[in-house]
């Protein structure tokens, strides 16, 4: 299968880099900086689960090239309509869109955008960042990719993707309750990227607070009430489940938000937190640590505007 990554980025770069080390046809779409930089220094990822440096094939927005089978979107969600745009040429009918972005209003669009089935249920869970060389540095135990249909069938698309993703040095699982799986990671991005950037700190020291597994705790709560109101297909107790799965990190986890904010970069607040708060006003959810937290990112955006002028 032809594969077409979406940028060459801490996410993209890291699980397009995976199969273009086991082998794989991968191509990456890029911007001008990007590919310069990956034809002078190739594709780095410095890793605990094994370092690579790569020569991967790229490919500008503006140049020819036939479709793909599989276009793999690993972008940020405030670039989803670029993102769209620049992948359309490289898209036919039988090309599968496997997008990785946060969040949950990014599938409506793409449904929109694409034909409908052609949108298939994809998430990761992985700790890296592009460092000042544009290098990847990925930090944790975890380098997860999960996938599959919404329907839950083992169809011969999705059979093919386990084909193309097996033996590449990274997980790569297909589940058969992906909508569960994306509604559960939302939940459990929503409260980090929370606690991590409300604190401005790692995992570990907040949960050392006096209050840090309470405040965790409603936040938690408060994203769930939520999500039930809107009848996403949570499974019982996730909220306490979750909870112990952050105990659960390493001392040093941080968001990947709260690592944006610290690289004085643009943040997701408007598509994870700010999408959850339209939906508790339209169903009548209090949740008043999250607009706190909302708030705090938001007087970030705005401070980082002011500072650019």
């Amino acid at each position: 299968m032809r594969v077409l990554v979406l940028g060459a980025g801490a996410v993209g770069g890291y699980f397009g880099g995976r199969l273009v080390e086991k082998g794989e046809d991968v191509t990456f779409l890029v911007r001008d900086k990007r590919k310069a930089q990956l034809d002078h220094h190739g594709l780095v990822i410095n890793s605990i689960h094994g370092d690579v440096r790569l020569q991967p094939k790229t490919l500008l927005a503006s140049e020819k090239e036939e479709p793909f089978d599989v276009i793999l979107l690993a972008t940020k969600a405030y670039h989803l309509d670029e993102a769209i745009k620049a992948v359309k040429p490289y898209v036919n009918s039988h090309s599968i869109i496997l997008p990785l972005l946060n969040g949950i209003g990014h599938l409506q669009t793409l449904k929109e955008a694409f034909d409908h089935q052609q949108v298939i249920g994809g998430l990761c869970f992985i700790e890296s960042t592009l460092n000042e060389k544009g290098e990847i540095v990925q930090t944790s135990g975890t380098h997860k990719l999960t996938y599959g249909e919404f329907s839950g069938e083992k169809t011969t698309r999705v059979q093919a993707l386990e084909t193309l993703f097996s033996t590449a040095n990274a997980t790569f699982e297909l589940s058969d309750t992906i909508e569960q799986d994306l509604w559960h990671k939302y939940l459990f991005i929503t409260t980090l990227s929370g606690m991590t950037t409300l604190m401005r700190s790692a995992t570990g020291p907040i949960l050392e607070t006096e209050y840090g597994r309470d405040i965790s705790k409603q936040l938690f709560a408060e994203v769930a009430s939520i999500m039930r109101a809107v009848q996403a297909p949570l499974a019982s107790e996730i909220e306490e489940k979750q909870f112990h799965l952050l105990t659960k990190q390493s001392y040093t986890m941080k968001a990947s938000m709260l690592r944006d904010i610290e690289k004085h970069t643009p943040i997701e607040a408007d598509h994870i937190q700010g999408y959850l708060l339209e939906l508790a006003r339209t169903y009548h959810v209090k949740a008043p640590l999250l607009e706190v937290v909302y708030t705090h990112l938001k007087a970030y955006e705005i401070n980082r505007k002011n500072e650019s002028k």
